[in-house]
């Protein structure tokens, strides 16, 4: 018995000798105050020319630790950044080793002697470490854990308090990777409230978003000590760790310290209106030039209209069923404007002498031969105006405009979704049922872009 405590008492005397003030900190005779020759990140990234390397300089480089495998979210990796407070890049190298956060702390400093390691690249993310053979291919690796203490040094200094860069997620960039970062105002997406944080041994990605339905991933291993907690319910600032594969980001909390949701969620962004003060304006299908087709739409209001979910049908010829349709979805109309659509952009331009608004291929609404009947129908299904008589083939009727052009009568102010000759001054080929035989050609006989 006498041997089993002495046993356990040396131990725990060797143990605590490590320690630096009770916290897990290594001694201060196992530090640096500084190497030579320390070099910058891009110099180390630098010598990646496409494949992987392995370093022959004696370099140096040295940089904060931001990351921690204390709660479990990372695993045998350390991610540090050149500079406590605003930094311009972060690292990371891959080591064989648990439990990092008792050797290599949040904020400590630390210098990586280079000499020795490989260097690659992973989705477009630089790593070091050692190397690992695996399909016939050599990549980088986890640096084994007996080579870890030689090549990551610590610095006698004290842990300092990194600061994370504040940014939205609009504002990410790869300059940010492996950087320890904060966002404000974001929440869980509403779909997985009722989740944890990720499933039982998988690494598990959540959503997050801010107020404008920005999206950013959360991602979680399943091995976290926070794995089973429920995911917080409102919104708030979360901090941790940008990683990257190629142009997919995400985020990685080192413990639930890191989030504060603790504000009301964003209220739901409308975005999608209706208005009867948007309407054809103008469809052309110039005699001469079948390529310098187009619909002309406008903006009667004094307000941009947001056209979300809006779409243009067209019926070809008698046809009741949808041939084709335009999805208006990203586009705009400024106060009493235009917006013009094309089916051969290139062509559009050299004809008109300006590019459209949108070009959107052959065989569209945009594409009508002039014998179609066309809709304009808002985000929830609703017709707004149309031109034409769905189910009625135009030719010879007062909704022809082949080789010709339709134009709405000046004033005209609204949207009318049900068709009236009396709105429309119509050209074509054939002068039938009161319309004019004059067949149009472009450019001159048209006007895209204004109005009349």
């Amino acid at each position: 018995m006498y041997r089993v405590s002495f046993f356990y008492m040396l131990l725990f005397g060797v143990f605590h000798s490590c320690i630096k003030d009770g916290e897990f900190n290594a001694p201060s005779s196992d530090c640096k105050e500084g190497l030579e020759t320390v070099v910058s990140y891009a110099q180390v990234k630098a010598l990646y020319t496409g494949e992987l390397v392995q370093i022959q300089e004696d370099w140096s480089i040295e940089g904060y630790v931001i990351s921690s495998d204390r709660a479990g979210n990372f695993f045998k990796v350390l991610h540090f950044q050149e500079n406590p407070i605003s930094p311009a890049e972060g690292f990371q190298i891959e080591i064989d080793m648990r439990d990092s956060y008792l050797r290599y702390p949040v904020g400590k400093k630390i210098f990586i002697k280079l000499k020795g390691l490989y260097l690659g690249k992973s989705k477009g993310v630089f790593q070091l470490g050692g190397t690992f053979s695996g399909f016939g291919t050599v990549t980088v690796g986890r640096l084994p854990a007996l080579k870890v203490p030689e090549h990551i040094l610590l610095s006698c200094d004290d842990p300092v308090t990194i600061e994370p860069a504040e940014i939205s997620i609009p504002a990410i960039d790869s300059t940010l990777t492996s950087t320890l970062v904060r966002f404000q105002d974001l929440e869980i997406n509403e779909a997985e409230l009722d989740s944890v944080f990720s499933r039982a041994g998988e690494a598990t990605e959540r959503v997050l978003l801010d107020c404008l339905d920005n999206e950013l991933s959360l991602l979680n291993s399943g091995f976290t000590d926070f794995q089973n907690e429920p995911l917080p319910k409102g919104n708030g600032s979360i901090t941790g760790v940008l990683l990257r594969e190629n142009s997919k980001y995400s985020l990685a909390i080192r413990d639930l310290d890191d989030i504060d949701f603790s504000n009301s969620r964003c209220e739901d962004v409308i975005t999608e209106f209706t208005s009867d003060q948007v309407f054809f304006t103008e469809l052309a299908d110039p005699d001469n030039n079948a390529d310098a087709r187009f619909i002309e739409l406008y903006n009667s209001s004094e307000v941009t209209i947001d056209l979300n979910g809006w779409t243009i049908l067209r019926y070809t010829n008698a046809n009741t069923e949808v041939s084709s349709q335009i999805d208006l979805s990203g586009l705009q109309i400024d106060p009493e404007s235009t917006l013009v659509i094309s089916p051969d952009p290139e062509v559009f331009t050299v004809v008109y002498g300006f590019p459209p608004d949108l070009g959107v291929g052959g065989n569209s609404p945009a594409d009508s031969n002039g014998d179609d009947n066309l809709e304009l129908v808002d985000p929830f299904g609703t017709v707004i105006d149309a031109f034409g008589v769905v189910g009625e083939d135009g030719s010879g009727t007062n909704h022809e405009f082949e080789d010709g052009r339709a134009i709405r009568n000046s004033n005209v102010d609204r949207a009318n979704p049900t068709y009236l000759f009396s709105e429309w001054t119509v050209y074509n080929d054939t002068g039938d049922a009161g319309t004019l035989n004059l067949p149009q050609n472009a450019p001159e006989d048209f006007s895209p872009g204004n109005r009349n």
